[in-house]
């Protein structure tokens, strides 16, 4: 079985491209030629060497003793969080702006919940030169504050969102609707694995240097390229996919991805998709949503503002329903405490979606030899707010 997406967009029975009729010139385009331009030599020639020089990749894989001794494993961190912007979301957008190029486009807009993928939308329309327009809900425009002024500083306009619960799912439709109103000069940077095809299987492609640099790093520092473990955070699930892409095809790497519980899975205020959802369509591809019986989607629950989404892109749904991913939940105070024990254990500071990570290392019993790569997607500077709420009231 083949867990890569077929010419059409599946994974399985997930994927697809269910848009309506005013969307199909700017998805057809992009599905006619995403591939042929993203697979040539220039191409991948002006991506590696941006990733490199502009990004700062490779990012470090570290040897975290400490972990390794409370955890009885051999954890490594992937730190996603010391790239350029501070988080993995560089990666995509380096790639969908010179695609973006390729295509003539002048006009770029993005959706964004923690605010990491406007931050990294707007940084390359500042050294492409274009105009930036970035939705991101009324709520967590609020609660992200530092990542909107940082935003503005680059030049981008953010557009508050105030529709719905406010979030990240609100801010995806507004965007695709600027998008079917601005099909000639506009491109879309979807920051996740989600939308339809050829989204999903493109940003999977981009991230995929995460899993990539992890082989390489792994073989130089312990003569074998797979570890037995790889623990990614999941909300659209694009940090996920890059973890996992190159071990997709290998059943010795067991692939945990970390939902948020929220305050709980049966609290009514949650955004674990898997344990809550059922199939249905949203943002232009079939997948695993939380939604009521009739249909209509549940509005999802995370102080993560990067995890708080209704669904899971369809690769994800696809390896939920395999079994080749196991997935775990964590709660917002189950993420707060791993939070908490990283920074206060190796004097680094993730950001609150990594934490969910991180707090599944308490939910698995490891063997001693076992290698484990946890993806630290991001820095927690934008959510220093919550942490220091979290702290003050543990002292």
């Amino acid at each position: 079985m083949s867990y890569q997406s077929d010419d059409k967009g599946y994974y399985g029975e997930f994927g697809g491209a269910f848009i309506p009729e005013m969307m199909y010139p700017n998805v057809h385009q992009l599905q006619n030629c995403y591939l042929e331009i993203i697979e040539s030599d220039d191409f991948r020639q002006e991506f590696k060497q941006l990733l490199r020089d502009y990004a700062g990749r490779p990012s470090p894989l570290y040897y975290s003793d400490r972990l390794s001794d409370h955890y009885y494993a051999k954890i490594y961190l992937k730190r996603e969080d010391l790239n350029h912007t501070g988080s993995h979301k560089i990666n995509n957008t380096i790639g969908q702006i010179l695609l973006a190029k390729q295509l003539g486009k002048t006009r770029i807009i993005a959706e964004t919940g923690a605010g990491q993928h406007g931050v990294a939308t707007a940084t390359v329309c500042a050294r492409a030169g274009l105009d930036c327009i970035v939705y991101m809900g009324a709520l967590d425009v609020a609660r992200q504050s530092p990542n909107v002024e940082k935003m503005k500083m680059l030049g981008a306009e953010v557009r508050p969102v105030f529709s719905g619960n406010k979030t990240l799912k609100d801010a995806t439709n507004e965007a695709i609707r600027d998008w079917i109103n601005n099909p000639v000069d506009t491109h879309y940077i979807l920051g996740s694995v989600v939308g339809p095809h050829p989204y999903p299987d493109m940003v999977a492609r981009f991230q995929s240097v995460i899993s990539e640099e992890i082989r390489m790093q792994l073989l130089e520092k312990t003569g074998k390229e797979t570890p037995d473990y790889v623990i990614a955070c999941v909300g659209g699930g694009s940090n996920a996919a890059g973890a996992f892409y190159h071990f997709l095809d290998d059943p010795t790497v067991k692939l945990i991805a970390v939902e948020a519980a929220g305050k709980g899975v049966d609290s009514g205020e949650s955004a674990a998709t898997t344990q809550l959802g059922r199939t249905g369509v949203l943002h232009g591809s079939k997948s695993l949503l939380m939604q009521t019986p009739d249909g209509q989607i549940v509005e999802p629950y995370s102080l993560s503002a990067g995890l708080d989404y209704p669904g899971i892109g369809p690769m994800h749904a696809n390896l939920f329903v395999t079994k080749r991913a196991q997935f775990l939940s964590a709660t917002d105070d189950e993420a707060l405490r791993a939070a908490l024990y990283l920074t206060q254990k190796e004097g680094i500071i993730p950001a609150l979606e990594s934490a969910h990570a991180l707090a599944a290392l308490e939910m698995i019993e490891f063997k001693p030899d076992d290698v484990v790569v946890v993806n630290v997607s991001g820095r927690g500077d934008k959510d220093m707010e919550a942490y220091l709420s979290y702290y003050q009231s543990t002292k």
